[in-house]
């Protein structure tokens, strides 16, 4: 293993690898969407099929990506796959997508959501603003006002300064300075704290079978499993809008291909860790869901407080105790997940620096540690702006469809990849090629189509996001804010 200054710790073994798949899958979702998935589905059958289908959705696209993965074991991830299967503007446009809102925006919302069920323990830890520093119309609203369309409900995007947002603001940087300490420092804190929330969960589940079960409710939801609704293609279209919430829960599943020059035997373990990984947490989020469907009436789950369905469950479970029990499980999950989101991310960040399209700073190593310090500080200053402008969760809405156009563009490559590197080393290839990645394409494909009817309020405005891309790719490379100081190949 070579330490140079300039080169990349090989510190991320396969337990590792699975852990950063597992750790930054879950975080608080699973703990909160079903109670919205189950109000737009309204049967207890659809929550399921709507859970299993994003599972089913998830593991072909690991499985995908992990071809490229093994063929191009490089820093970045998919960002190096887009621009090596299509072009260097489709990289930049993911690299620009993900840091203006993907990876940091959800690291901001997980980070006051860890915040948030801290202050189930700590009263102090509050929601309320107390800096106002005023506020904004939502972009969607104004999007649409310019077209003439304003929405009959405005939303605004309040900015400001609470106890909650500087809590989470304090774990990002707290977990960035961890990180800068090294890539096994960070793999270390992953793999421990994925075990503990996989336990978690795996407790709940269990005991949400078993002891905790609660007779009347399960045989209300048994009795009534799919509904009145017909089988219809309404019906599809309300199920895959209802797949937002679902999806965002499952995404970052990619997050260990940007750490791929950190990963020990990568032709072997990240394909490995891909599958194992959301295979894993797919089976998870499917029981996780029985097991609240044998404890609440779906009534309860779509209309648990503040959409705390794991919260509601526990109380069931445990009694007053499953209060405090549930705010410390969610802590620990999205400590975990946050780890994991910011280990990851500034590695992308690295590798468009090398080649020329983020800042110079950002491309170099820290020379004791081995790790992109730049890299990881300027995400953590941007994800703070976002935390304490308030803006994460809109904007968290308005890129799931730009999350999964990005995904289906991955597998556009993989094919272009085929056809003009016939001759190229694929230590794995994709199971099933071509129809599995041709069925994964044509689902997020429809996916992506049904959120632009079903809603257009969010996936307009991330588009747009998308696009604004284009002419910040173009002057930074005229202006060369950030030249390259290696060729691209050598990441």
């Amino acid at each position: 293993m070579t330490e140079r200054r300039n080169s990349f710790v090989q510190g991320i073994n396969l337990t590792a690898a699975i852990a950063l798949v597992v750790g930054s899958m879950i975080g608080s979702g699973i703990f909160i969407v079903s109670a919205d998935i189950s109000r737009q589905v309204g049967a207890p059958g659809l929550l399921l099929a709507v859970w299993a289908l994003t599972g089913v959705v998830t593991i072909m696209g690991a499985l995908t990506q992990g071809e490229l993965a093994a063929m191009y074991p490089k820093a970045g991830g998919q960002y190096v796959y887009l621009r090596e299967g299509l072009s260097p503007l489709w990289g930049f446009l993911y690299g620009w997508t993900l840091f203006m809102v993907i990876q940091t925006g959800t690291i901001a919302a997980v980070a006051v959501a860890f915040a948030r069920f801290l202050g189930v323990l700590l009263p102090a830890v509050s929601p309320d603003v107390f800096l106002s520093l005023g506020h904004v119309p939502a972009p969607g609203d104004v999007l649409f006002t310019l077209l003439g369309r304003p929405p009959a409900t405005p939303s605004f995007i309040d900015i400001g300064v609470s106890w909650q947002r500087v809590v989470g603001i304090g774990t990002v940087l707290l977990l960035t300075w961890i990180n800068v300490q090294g890539v096994r420092t960070g793999a270390w804190i992953q793999t421990v704290l994925t075990s503990v929330k996989v336990v978690a969960l795996g407790g709940l589940i269990l005991l949400g079978l078993t002891i905790g079960r609660q007779a009347a409710a399960a045989s209300q939801n048994l009795g009534g499993f799919w509904g009145t609704a017909p089988f219809s293609l309404t019906l599809l279209t309300v199920i895959g809008a209802a797949m937002v919430g679902s999806l965002f829960s499952s995404d970052a599943w990619n997050n260990v291909t940007f750490a791929a020059a950190e990963v020990q035997n990568p032709k072997r373990n990240l394909p490995l860790a891909l599958f194992t990984g959301t295979l894993v947490v797919s089976l998870l989020y499917v029981l996780a869901n029985v097991a609240y469907l044998n404890v609440l009436p779906l009534d309860q789950i779509r209309n648990a407080p503040q959409d705390r369905v794991g919260t509601a469950a526990a109380q069931v479970i445990f009694g007053d105790a499953g209060r405090t029990i549930m705010a410390i499980a969610i802590m620990i999950s999205t400590f975990g997940c946050n780890n994991g989101l910011i280990l990851s991310g500034a590695r992308v960040y690295w590798a468009m620096a090398r080649d020329g399209l983020f800042f110079r700073s950002a491309g170099a190593l820290d020379s004791t540690h081995h790790t992109p310090k730049v890299a990881l500080w300027v995400q953590a200053l941007w994800t703070s702006l976002l935390a304490l402008s308030g803006t994460y969760s809109q904007l968290l809405d308005y890129v799931i469809f730009a999350a999964v156009l990005f995904y289906f563009l991955t597998v556009i490559a993989l094919f272009r990849l085929r056809r003009i590197k016939p001759q190229a080393e694929r230590p794995y290839r994709v199971v099933g090629y071509p129809w599995m990645p041709a069925v994964y394409c044509a689902l997020t494909g429809l996916i992506m189509v049904n959120l632009l009817v079903k809603k257009p309020l969010y996936t307009w405005p991330g588009l747009i996001i998308v696009m604004i891309g284009i002419p910040v790719y173009f002057v930074w490379k005229r202006v060369g804010v950030a030249a390259a100081e290696e060729p691209a190949s050598a990441a």
